[in-house]
């Protein structure tokens, strides 16, 4: 049994929470925690990484104890030492630790002074108004409680798209590896890259006698067999990833493709022009009459129904369709058009990589430079930098550029926005930078007005350039905190800053709809990876995608722009 990296990631983050849970030592969390944000960042399997016998423990954060737990977890695809955890802390509580304003602490007296075991016990508790007669609770609390309960309970099961990544590359090359096979494409809301998918809808290409059906549902991390047909069969994975496998004719691929990959809003948009001119479009192709017209390539589609071909980043029916008419669509950004990286740290902080490293990360991805942005001080739990190592840093940087060739490592510092929206450091140092990142990662509860007024402040410092993750979400996690996104991104512009597009896949912030509104509003993006390994730096191409959808064309990109170019542009007016 195969087991992906996002499996032994999720292993780990799950015993760190019941670990925390439980009280135990903070250090032995951090480590699971570490561990399974290595292991998750991999570019490649731990699977094939032990099968060609690579030394796991040398890997950051990886000792030789928790590669030993890789190891078994590979082996059994189940991990004995939580197991043993989950004897003595009920494994539900980890579901109340994804639920905002309740983090381990507070489970933990849920747990203990209501026997709260799982969601439908919290539940419950919440509604008997039990919850507000705790110590540090109250009311509001409890309030809060309900509200991200009632959430929960609305919320479509959607995964991260990193993650359904890993599950569909694999069994797109295992599909292509099967006789008679010619081509294979995943469509639906994966292929239009949104931030989070429902489940995979996988096309395939064949010669006739193919047993692509029978390998399809004998796939190892198939959990169960829903239905199988010649044509079209599904299964659920261990994930619990719902997966469906159609085989269309070549005739038309075309038109299946197209009409899978949707959206569904963008479709019958498109399908009512088609009315108009007596055309009907389905997943066999566009039809006058009993007559297929068009149907091998989606540009045949298009075409039929009079339209330019849309990107399918694009297909959500936000004003693609009236731009396709007027030959009026953007020329979207793509990852061939990145520069460089403005976001990244290194061990200095909480990174696994050296100042060198990740330059020649960044190197063999063909940039021009990268920004080192190393957290500041007042980020205690990632060991955030004072002014005097700052200073050092910049030295370090100094003499890594006279060594290095083919790139520039640009000084940098992902700075925290206090409380009040002055900065953790002063501008005496601010002002030898290059480029200065300023993040909220405290006090996320404030109100609406709050939020917005701390960010402009922060925004008035002149050497303010970037603002991070601007709504500080983190995808199935943690919502986003209130701020009024149109006063944030007017006050960028009357003071010449910008907004950062967070490529990591657990954040994506800013999302696609906030890209579209700075694109409308002549505001600049930067798009950056937040990389803390060399790794890291690939998840560009997320950052890239979310961009895409928000319609983002180069000149809207910071970072499309060669240093000289950039330097200009970060000067504040």
């Amino acid at each position: 049994m195969s087991v992906r990296n996002a499996e032994i990631a999720d292993i780990f983050d799950r015993m760190a929470a019941l670990l925390e849970i439980q009280g135990a030592n903070l250090f032995r969390v951090r480590a699971y925690r570490n561990a399974a944000r290595t292991v998750r960042d991999l570019p490649r399997s731990v699977g094939d990484m032990l099968a060609e016998e690579e030394d796991l423990s040398k890997l950051p954060g990886i000792g030789k104890d928790l590669a030993s737990k890789i190891a078994e977890i590979v082996d059994t695809g189940h991990l004995t030492a939580l197991e043993e955890v989950e004897k003595e802390v009920p494994a539900g509580l980890v579901d109340l630790t994804r639920l905002p304003g309740l983090g381990p602490k507070r489970v933990k007296i849920l747990h203990e002074e209501l026997g709260i075991r799982d969601l439908a016990g919290l539940e419950r508790a919440v509604r008997k108004r039990r919850i507000r007669e705790l110590a540090g609770f109250g009311a509001k609390t409890e309030q809060r409680v309900l509200d991200a309960l009632s959430r929960h309970a609305r919320e479509e099961r959607r995964t991260k798209l990193a993650d359904v990544e890993e599950i569909a590359s694999a069994y797109v090359g295992y599909l292509r590896a099967i006789p008679g096979v010619m081509e294979v494409i995943v469509a639906g809301s994966y292929r239009r890259r949104k931030e989070t998918v429902g489940d995979l809808d996988i096309l395939v290409t064949c010669k006739k006698g193919s047993p692509v059906m029978k390998g399809f549902v004998e796939y190892d991390e198939v959990d169960a067999v829903i239905s199988r047909g010649t044509t079209r069969s599904t299964v659920t994975l261990r994930s619990g990833l719902q997966v469906d496998l159609r085989v269309v004719a070549q005739v038309s691929y075309g038109a299946a493709l197209y009409y899978f990959t949707g959206s569904k809003a963008h479709n019958i948009a498109v399908r009512t022009i088609a009315v108009k001119k007596k055309l009907k479009i389905n997943e066999y192709g566009v039809f006058k009459g009993e007559r297929r017209v068009a149907g091998r390539t989606e540009k045949e589609v298009f075409k039929a129904v009079g339209l330019r071909y849309i990107e399918p980043e694009l297909r959500e029916n936000r004003g693609e369709i009236e731009a396709a008419k007027k030959n009026r669509l953007p020329r979207l950004v793509s990852l061939s058009e990145i520069r460089g990286d403005l976001h990244a740290h290194t061990n200095a902080t909480d990174g696994h990589h050296s100042l060198r490293e990740m330059a020649e990360g960044a190197k063999k991805l063909g940039y021009a430079y990268l920004a080192i942005t190393d957290h500041s001080k007042s980020l205690a739990i990632a060991h955030g930098i004072d002014e005097k190592r700052l200073r050092k840093q910049l030295g370090a940087i100094d003499r890594l550029n006279a060594q290095l060739e083919g790139i520039q490592v640009l000084k940098g510092i992902e700075v925290d926005i206090l409380g009040d929206g002055s900065l953790d450091l002063s501008d005496s140092v601010l002002k030898q930078l290059d480029v200065t990142v300023g993040a909220i990662h405290s006090h996320f509860g404030l109100s609406r007005t709050k939020q917005t007024e701390r960010i402009i402040r922060a925004m008035d410092n002149p050497y303010f350039n970037i603002l991070a993750h601007p709504t500080g979400r983190l995808i199935n996690q943690r919502d986003a905190y209130e701020i009024d996104m149109e006063r944030v991104m007017n006050a960028a512009l009357e003071r010449g800053c910008y907004l950062e597009l967070n490529g990591h896949p657990d954040r994506l912030d800013l999302n696609d709809l906030h890209c579209r509104m700075a694109k409308d509003m002549g505001l600049k993006l930067a798009i950056s990876t937040d990389a803390h390994t060399t790794s890291n730096l690939e998840h560009m191409r997320f950052g890239v995608d979310q961009g895409r959808r928000g319609w983002l064309e180069p000149e809207d990109v910071l970072n499309t722009r060669p240093w000289r170019e950039l330097k200009k542009l970060l000067a504040r007016r």
